[in-house]
């Protein structure tokens, strides 16, 4: 499917869609962690897991208007996936999730990276035989 293919709205996104269901699933644990956590830690992978989900909004708003700040947004979403592969390693390493939560959230990352790389190279595609 290209970019423009049946979505109208970036909820349409399937990436948007799993970034949007893990970004829940890390809020919901992150409430668990100890209070020292909550103003650093949890507050880190909250912002970043939604940092993805908004960034894919604003980008796909202005992806018409202006081209340079939607790559620019695709670009800050891929790296807040990365991000988060490094705030999840934090989370196992001191005990607040398990590894089977851990090794999903981070797969499930990876993943979304990817589908963010592949819309951006798509909608760099479609650029250039415009």
């Amino acid at each position: 499917m290209s970019v423009g293919d049946a979505i109208r709205s970036f909820e349409d996104l399937e990436v948007f869609q799993r970034a949007y269901r893990v970004s829940l699933d890390i809020h919901r644990a992150s409430l668990e962690f100890p209070k020292i956590e909550q103003y650093a830690l949890a507050d880190q992978v909250r912002r970043a897991s939604k940092a993805i989900c908004a960034n894919l909004a604003e980008g796909f708003a202005k992806q018409r208007r202006s081209p340079a700040e939607y790559r620019r947004f695709l670009q800050m979403a891929i790296g807040s996936a990365d991000e988060m592969r490094v705030w999840l390693r934090y989370c196992l390493d001191l005990g607040y999730i398990d590894e089977p939560t851990w090794s999903r959230w981070r797969d499930e990352y990876h993943q979304i990276a990817r589908m963010l790389t592949g819309l951006h190279a798509a909608w760099r595609r479609s650029e250039e035989e415009r």
